[in-house]
């Protein structure tokens, strides 16, 4: 978990992905660059809200701790405390994973 204290602005969320478990098939191990980056994540934290043109804020759906799906290129890459993250618009996710 990350020490540094970070709220994302209007309707952007903060998301860890997660990661998928490893396979080996055939016996052949595929190296970390060639592997893609998972589509699944887990909200870290949200901001307050999109707001309109006369100022009234709606709240965002997803809240933290949700699990989503997101699409392949969506979001930002940033580091925080050595941690990679996203941050990306509550439009970008694509919906939350329910168990």
């Amino acid at each position: 978990m990350a020490t540094t204290s970070f709220t994302p602005l209007h309707d952007r969320i903060l998301v860890r992905r997660i990661e998928e478990g490893e396979s080996i098939r055939g016996g052949i191990i595929i190296p970390d660059s060639a592997k893609e980056k998972p589509q699944q994540g887990e909200v870290i934290s949200v901001g307050k809200g999109k707001s309109n043109d006369e100022g009234k804020v709606f709240p965002l759906d997803v809240k933290a701790g949700d699990n989503i799906l997101f699409g392949k290129y969506s979001g930002t890459e940033i580091k925080i405390d050595g941690e990679e993250l996203l941050i990306m618009r509550e439009e970008e996710v694509l919906g939350i994973l329910k168990k």
